[in-house]
């Protein structure tokens, strides 16, 4: 497929959501830069994409700042500008009590699911408000742990709902600079890290239930709709989940 001149980076590119998404926006033609820290998973991805030079595998530590301005600047080099920026990039704790969890624990999910957006989207309003023509778009992975928390879930949970603080400021403070930010809540999408799902996990009520979970091409899809909208439109939040997850209500 011949490129559409846009240009995407994926955080978190080499597996699940994240390769799910830079697959997908390939297909549609953007070139796209793969960032993740295991450079075996993002160049598979890569030739699984057979996108040839759309693709640029960058491996990347998103909680490092000297890591995400060498993404940003290889981007650049090799694509010539910045349309999409996918933070999606983000790790877990431990599932124990907030009074057990190890402090490095705490600040490895800080580093990575908020600082490493904040990072990237810094880098990504920098170059979007400098180009021509100016303005682009940020896409954040909030999850649904964004609006409520799994059992013992305190520093995945507190990332997340940070994340939506972080996505209304940029789109806010983008404005000026036709930079549009939305967020995308996912939940129970089938990857490696959510199949556990299949096999249950915990609930709020102390019980432990099996979980429906649907195909992350759905996601991905989702990623497509929100980069594919004029710099005029924007979803600003938007949930794509299993139909049956006990999420809405009271489970």
């Amino acid at each position: 497929m011949s490129s559409n001149n846009k240009v995407a980076i994926v955080t978190g590119a080499g597996s699940g959501i994240g390769k799910a998404a830079a697959l997908a926006l390939l297909k549609q033609g953007y070139s796209v830069a793969l960032a993740g820290r295991r450079p075996e998973m993002l160049e598979k991805a890569v030739a699984e994409s057979g996108a040839g030079s759309r693709a640029l595998a960058v491996v990347t530590d998103v909680s490092k700042p000297e890591s995400v301005t060498a993404l940003f600047d290889k981007t650049l080099a090799a694509f010539g500008r910045l349309d999409v920026l996918f933070n999606n990039a983000g790790i877990g704790a431990p599932a124990v009590g907030i009074e057990d969890l190890p402090f490095e624990k705490w600040k490895a999910v800080v580093d990575t699911n908020l600082t490493g957006a904040f990072l990237c989207t810094q880098a990504a309003v920098r170059i979007m408000k400098s180009q021509t023509p100016m303005g682009g778009r940020i896409i954040n992975n909030g999850s649904i742990s964004a609006h409520a928390p799994r059992p013992n879930s305190a520093p995945y949970t507190s990332t997340k709902h940070a994340i939506t603080g972080l996505t209304k400021s940029t789109s806010l403070d983008g404005r000026k600079y036709d930079i549009a930010c939305g967020q995308l809540d996912i939940g129970n999408a089938l990857t490696d890290l959510a199949a556990r799902m299949a096999n249950g996990v915990p609930q709020a009520n102390g019980s432990v239930a099996v979980e429906p979970l649907m195909d992350v091409q759905h996601v991905a899809n989702a990623v497509v709709y929100m980069a594919s909208l004029p710099l005029d439109a924007n979803v600003q939040f938007l949930t794509v989940m299993a139909t049956k997850m006990p999420f809405v209500g009271r489970g």
